[in-house]
């Protein structure tokens, strides 16, 4: 039996009806699965269903008296009873479970909230190029690049800043983790219907900041999950967050590739003579032809809004409701300077804590109650100790750094370079002469635009000729329209959700978190080296048409397989290395604070810096430079990785922590872990 945080409960025997007691013959030996020499309980006997033990001790009980058959693995460590008389046993914690987690309603509730922030980026990166190309069809495929590592950068810039902000207003009790999480659901789907009808780079720059800057959803859902779940269902829990990030990247690109650009991909609904376009079609999706791709995120995140608001529970200890009249700008800035100068204090940092007796809100006088050990003396209450922020920079901490901020710029570069090559045109050469004539050199001409059919009144497809490319210079992508982007990106969500439950568990199980974790960053080179080669595979269809039959499908999947498996493994065990290399646990929320800055900089830079080198070294032929030097990078955190090791989180000991230490160096510290 078991309290509500996993722990073994002691009953009588009495009250445990299905397990009561039953009277057996003494034959004066022990049951088997029973040391005499402990008070415990054999887990071995246990596993194997066998372990019983007798109540008392046989020099103990009366010769005449029956003994007592317990249920397997339970015990009874000492003579206590209850005042009944009744034996007191202890049972084993039961193992956690899919089917006895607790608090499953809340945890699916915040798995839904990460469900519609992830479903908003991966949609918006389906049609992103389109629907930039769409405010000036002038712009070159270099510019185009350029622009849409900036408009995925400018949601992960702002958050540099705002999440720290966020996390501390999350640690407010007048602000509290659901509010914010409400504020950011809100707020990102406001910014979703500006990038809708906006008519300019500029504008939907604009609006993609705004969104990331008032999103603060990260930090207070991963709070609030492990609040509401205790430790031995921790593993399972937080296997729900990228479990939502997977699930979100099968619908999020196949409903946005199919509401991009309706009265083209959906002229029966929306088109002229339709149901919902009349004798016209509907005019504002021609002028604004990606707006509905964008409302469908605004739609998923208002209603898991109201999901949130009505059913999802505080779970910040000492939540206060919200006063604004209270609210003093004067105090908040001599606060925040406060905070600064403590930064540069040296020393240890002592927190005096204000001890307040029960009546302290009396008009009485107020009384304090203080600890009293066995023989009456008064416990001494040993002050709050802060590790200074100088001293939380150790060797650990900043390999783990240097490796996260490795893993996040080669997320965010594969995210932009992804939708870029398949959606880049497939490379010929234009020529009018007759292709049957010997000696004649086809004169370049301007390659028509991307997407299907650009090439129709302007060139003929039987004057096209595949220009003449070697193993590292060709200039070639899929030139895949929207729903088709939206389908291969939806592979990657399919192949994640897959790893996710049927392979990561049983590896991390068997190989264990170092381990894992080292092995799966040497698959993110082997992935970005082998992406640009697929449109070298051969292609049921010639160009300038979209690329497609077995070879090309298949080359997508084995490159998607490589890099989503090592997606899997990486990216919990990140958050988890983070947790773990905190030297002290009065630091661990800065060590968090740190680690997120760190993730959304680098997440800002992949993609700004990813699109640039796309866009100039596909100018120069060489489709596949991006791709190489993004794996290059990966490379270098496989290496940084063998310097990270899996933290205990209170490496350093301050004074008054001796015992602690001590205790440390018995188990042997944390070590490298597996």
């Amino acid at each position: 039996m078991h309290n509500d945080y996993g722990q073994p409960s002691r009953t009588s025997l009495a009250e445990r009806r299905p397990f009561q007691a039953q009277a057996t013959p003494f034959m004066g030996q022990e049951p088997h699965g029973y040391d005499s020499d402990e008070a415990n309980w054999s887990p071995a006997a246990v596993e194997n269903g066998t372990a019983h033990k007798p109540l008392l001790d046989s020099h103990l009980r009366d010769p005449l008296s029956p003994s007592l058959t317990l249920p397997s693995g339970a015990s009874t460590p000492n003579l206590d009873s209850t005042r009944q008389g009744n034996p007191v046993v202890t049972y084993p914690p039961l193992p956690p479970t899919w089917y006895n987690m607790p608090n499953k309603g809340q945890l699916a509730v915040l798995a839904a909230s990460r469900f519609v922030d992830f479903f908003q980026m991966a949609a918006l990166q389906t049609f992103m190029k389109h629907q930039l190309k769409s405010f000036d069809p002038t712009l070159s495929d270099d510019v185009l690049s350029h622009q849409a590592g900036m408009l995925l950068g400018s949601f992960t810039a702002a958050q540099i800043v705002t999440s720290i902000l966020w996390g501390r207003a999350a640690d407010q009790p007048m602000v509290g983790r659901k509010l914010v999480l409400l504020i950011g659901l809100v707020g990102t789907g406001f910014g979703c219907i500006g990038v809708a009808f906006s008519r300019t780079f500029a504008q939907a720059v604009f609006w993609r900041f705004v969104s990331g800057a008032i999103n603060g959803t990260v930090g207070s859902a991963r709070t609030m999950v492990a609040e509401i779940t205790p430790k031995p269902w921790h593993p399972r829990a937080f296997l729900l967050l990228p479990a939502a990030f997977n699930v979100a990247n099968v619908f999020g690109p196949i409903l946005a590739g199919m509401l991009s650009d309706p009265l083209i991909n959906l002229p029966h609904l929306f088109g002229v003579g339709s149901p919902f376009g009349g004798e016209t079609g509907v005019l504002w999706m021609e002028r604004y032809p990606y707006a509905m791709a964008n409302c469908i995120s605004t739609v998923f995140l208002w209603a898991e809004a109201v999901l949130v608001y009505f059913t999802l529970e505080e779970t910040l200890k000492g939540k206060r409701p919200l006063e604004l009249s209270k609210f003093d700008p004067v105090t908040l800035v001599r606060n925040m300077y406060g905070q600064i100068s403590n930064l540069r204090t040296r020393g240890y940092q002592v927190i005096r804590e204000q001890r307040q007796g029960l009546l302290a809100n009396n008009e009485r006088a107020s009384f304090e109650m203080d600890a009293m050990n066995n023989r009456g003396e008064r416990i001494e209450e040993r002050p709050v100790q802060r590790l200074p922020f100088r001293r939380i920079w150790t060797s650990n901490v900043l390999w783990v750094l240097v490796t996260v901020a490795i893993f996040d710029f080669h997320m965010g570069a594969f995210n932009l370079l992804w939708v870029l090559f398949l959606s880049f045109h497939r490379q010929f050469t234009a020529t009018t002469q007759p292709l049957d004539v010997p000696g004649t050199a086809p004169p370049m001409q301007e390659l028509p635009p991307a997407g299907p059919g650009a090439a129709d009144g302007q060139l003929n497809p039987r004057d096209l000729v595949l220009e003449p490319r070697s193993i590292f210079k060709f200039a070639a992508g899929l030139n895949f329209p929207e729903p088709t982007i939206g389908f291969a990106m939806a592979i990657i969500g399919f192949i994640g959700v897959a790893l996710q439950f049927l392979l990561y568990p049983w590896a991390n199980a068997k190989f264990g978190l170092m381990r894992a974790f080292r092995t799966s960053l040497f698959l993110f080179p082997l992935a970005y080296y082998l992406a640009p080669y697929i449109a070298l595979l051969p292609s049921a269809t010639e160009p300038p048409e979209p690329a497609s039959g077995g070879a090309i499908w298949g080359g997508i999947s084995v490159v998607l397989l490589l890099q989503v498996a090592a997606r899997t493994f990486a990216l919990p065990a990140t958050i988890i290395l983070i947790n773990n290399s905190s030297p002290h646990p009065s630091v661990l929320a800065t060590i968090h604070g740190i680690g997120q800055a760190t993730s959304a900089t680098f997440r800002t830079l992949g993609p700004m810096l990813s699109g640039y080198w796309f866009g100039m070294w596909t100018k120069r032929g060489i489709i596949g430079m991006a791709w190489w030097i993004v794996g290059s990078i990966s490379a270098i955190g496989c290496v940084a990785s063998f310097w990270v090791r899996n933290g205990s989180g209170h490496e350093i000991f301050l004074p008054g922590e001796e015992e602690l230490e001590k205790e440390s160096q018995t188990q042997g510290g944390s070590g490298d872990g597996r």
